[in-house]
């Protein structure tokens, strides 16, 4: 037995089967004598349904995992070298490919008898949308043996299309008269105030935006925080609950044997005592017979 098989194992389970199984191989490891293994093992974390089911696909869609694997890498290809018509194409496949993965995923977990919510399938959307753009995500997540699903960075999946050229605004028609040179120049100048600050704004808007996006992200990352940290009380409690249990049954059995040795002490001592009265009344007979005899014979 080695952690990595065991991972393979565990992993490859509904996560409702996940913490007793582990539980069990760590005891077996410690058992074998070997305490550093089980300590690994008791240290892998249960995984959501949508990690879950994200690992699914690895497993069970190899082909299609590492398509989605090879997009990732001509998105991030694409985006460093700006190419606007590479950009519009792999978006277009980006999303068909995520859509379908996240529906397959969600089959799957049906399959397998574990069927998720749509929270969950969103959850594994995010998780495809993080292994196209990172690069150590989609080695993460290759492994099968992801316990939280991933996030993509902030503004990724709108990147194809804000990292696209936009098309250039049509041309004013000629107004079909000679204007004078200084109100052109006037008309250029508004034109280019317009135009500064509507950039201006923009650029307010955006940083704006990215400072919300920022915020929301820290909120998100403090909620998954505290959702681990629940999760794995909920886990140490259902381990308690089970040891509890145990030894509640153990008590029990005890109890029980304890109520079936009085009964047969009290069995025991009601026969001895029958049995002694029966001994007292003989000998009471006995003597009163010696009696009788004495006194005849005198």
């Amino acid at each position: 037995m080695d952690l990595e098989s065991v991972t393979d194992e565990l992993y490859e389970l509904r996560p409702q089967d996940f913490t007793a199984a582990r539980n069990e191989r760590a005891a077996a490891a410690r058992k074998a004598g070997d305490s550093e293994l089980a300590h690994h093992i008791k240290d892998l974390r249960r995984p959501t349904l949508s990690a879950w089911a994200g690992n699914l696909l690895v497993r069970r869609r190899p082909q299609e995992a590492q398509s989605l694997i090879s997009l990732g890498e001509g998105l991030r290809q694409a985006h460093r070298n700006l190419d606007g018509e590479q950009l519009r194409e792999l978006g277009r496949r980006q999303h068909a490919l995520v859509g379908a993965l996240a529906r397959e995923a969600r089959q799957l977990a049906q399959a397998a008898g574990q069927p998720i919510s749509d929270e969950a399938q969103y959850e594994v959307e995010a998780t495809l949308h993080a292994v196209l753009a990172d690069p150590q995500a989609a080695q993460e997540w290759a492994t099968g043996h992801l316990a939280r699903p991933l996030s993509p960075p902030i503004g990724f999946t709108e990147a194809v299309q804000t990292a696209v050229p936009q098309p250039k605004p049509p041309a004013r028609p000629a107004s079909g008269r000679k204007q004078e040179p200084r109100r052109e120049r006037e008309r250029e100048q508004e034109q280019e105030q317009e135009q500064r600050r509507k950039l201006d704004q923009a650029r307010k808007d955006a940083r704006a935006t990215e400072e919300e996006a920022h915020a929301l992200e820290a909120e998100k990352k403090q909620a998954e925080a505290e959702k681990e940290q629940a999760e794995q009380a909920l886990e140490e409690a259902e381990e308690r609950a089970s040891a509890l249990a145990r030894e509640l049954k153990e008590a029990q059995q005890q109890r029980q044997a304890a109520r079936n040795s009085a009964r047969e002490a009290r069995e025991r001592a009601q026969a001895a005592e029958r049995a002694a009265g029966t001994a007292r009344r003989k000998a009471q007979r006995a003597a009163e017979t010696a009696e009788r005899l004495a006194a005849e014979s005198s």
